[in-house]
């Protein structure tokens, strides 16, 4: 049903209403909300509105008839004003926690952008200056895992990617990403969180020796083709094995994270645990991951939808804890989702805390803010939830251009260090 117009004087609690003033000129975190109190619909009258649109949808009441209007509870201005000032020093705040949020946002990017040239770096020198090739991806490794170790309260952000790095830099850092978050919620040990880092940058390194047009082909590849993709594993291994300090357990996860739990996978049809442990970690983060990025753009995968599919559709090729452990910590709708609110609000999921995985924080789409100083709210704090996730392809343009969802989702982490 469309919103109405009505007059202010009919407003009770309990109606859904939309202001007709911009976003700046009222102490109201949102223009549209749920009208809890009388207190709320005096703010309003002093605000000098003198009409208002309500959602009936979304409202638990109706509006009092026009015969019914209640006379106006006598409340001094000097009170009215206080609260007002009130709401206003809470609406503030709330704008310097997003501004801050904000801050914290963008400091994560530019690490994002440093450790991908950095895995750039490292790839350009693995076939020829190998030893500093490994140098470097350990010490690459050792600043993101310190990083991720120094503070329990982790928030997965959804990357706004400046580069124009190839996909295999993309890919590695996010299968790395997704690993250690994996493995940090085992409680794997600091030094195995390490071995899968290292081993999720390299674990195919060995496609540099693959032709581009079969790597990057985007139509169905043919028998021939697909054999020769799967060669990968095995080239990986060669390229490992020319670097003296080349860690065994990065050499396992090169040969293995294609073996799948029923025996299925390649090259050696591995089963369950004949699958390295560490492996099987980095096994379903690159699952997950080509399911967002594949070859083919048209196939690609929403995250959320990535993420049924692995439980649906796959979950007797991966370990069930580590496919738990991932779907538990993006949350049912991944960083990158977008997705239609109890309020009938759309926003765009933009990182999950690990210490509230249900409730993300989600960046609301509204015409009546500049996209810059868009709301985003965190559903821990708010009454609101998540309804379902919309394609993207099923907003109107002016939605996608405003919430802006990625074709490409790529994840960094930041602590409240």
């Amino acid at each position: 049903m469309a919103s109405i117009k009505i007059t202010v004087d009919r407003l009770q609690p309990g109606l859904h209403v939309r202001l007709p003033v911009k976003w700046n000129d009222h102490p109201f975190l949102f223009n549209s909300f749920k009208i809890k109190s009388e207190e709320q619909i005096r703010m309003i009258r002093h605000l000098g509105i003198k009409h208002v649109y309500i959602n009936l949808n979304q409202s638990d009441t109706k509006p009092l008839p026009p015969s019914e209007v209640k006379e106006e509870e006598q409340v001094s201005a000097e009170q009215i004003d206080k609260e007002t000032e009130k709401l206003w020093k809470e609406k503030q705040d709330r704008i310097e926690k997003l501004s801050s949020y904000r801050r914290r946002v963008v400091s994560c990017e530019k690490e994002f952008e440093r450790s991908l040239a950095r895995m750039r770096a490292v790839m350009n020198k693995i076939r020829n200056r190998p030893e500093q090739a490994v140098d470097e991806a350990t010490q690459l490794v050792n600043d993101i895992v310190d990083k991720l170790l120094s503070d329990d309260n982790v928030t997965l952000h959804i990357m706004n990617g400046k580069s124009e790095f190839e996909d295999i830099y993309f890919h590695s850092l996010n299968v790395s990403v997704i690993a250690m978050m994996i493995a940090k919620a085992k409680n794997m040990s600091p030094q195995e969180i390490k071995d899968i880092a290292f081993a999720s940058l390299f674990h195919d390194m060995g496609k540099v020796k693959v032709p581009t047009a079969i790597v990057r082909k985007q139509t169905p590849l043919t028998e021939p083709e697909k054999n020769y993709l799967k060669l990968h594993t095995k080239y990986g291994i060669e390229l490992a094995s020319n670097m003296d300090s080349f860690p065994e357990s990065a050499k396992t996860v090169i040969a293995q994270h294609h073996e799948l739990n029923d025996g299925s996978g390649y090259p050696e049809g591995l089963k369950e645990d004949q699958i390295d442990p560490l492996t099987q970690v980095v096994a379903v983060a690159n699952a997950y991951d080509n399911l967002c990025h594949p070859a083919n753009p048209a196939d690609a995968k929403i995250p959320y939808v990535a993420l049924s599919h692995l439980y649906k559709n796959r979950k007797h090729h991966y370990n069930n804890e580590n496919l738990s452990i991932l779907i538990k910590f993006m949350g049912v709708y991944p960083p990158g989702t977008v997705v239609q609110l109890s309020n009938e609000m759309v926003g765009l999921v933009i990182s999950v805390n690990g210490k509230n995985i249900l409730c993300p924080n989600v960046l609301i789409y509204d015409p009546s803010v500049p996209r810059t100083q868009a709301p985003i709210i965190d559903l821990a704090e708010k009454e609101i939830k998540i309804v379902n996730a919309i394609l993207p392809t099923k907003l109107p343009d002016k939605v996608r251009e405003y919430l802006n969802p990625r074709s490409r989702i790529s994840y960094f982490f930041d602590t409240d260090d």
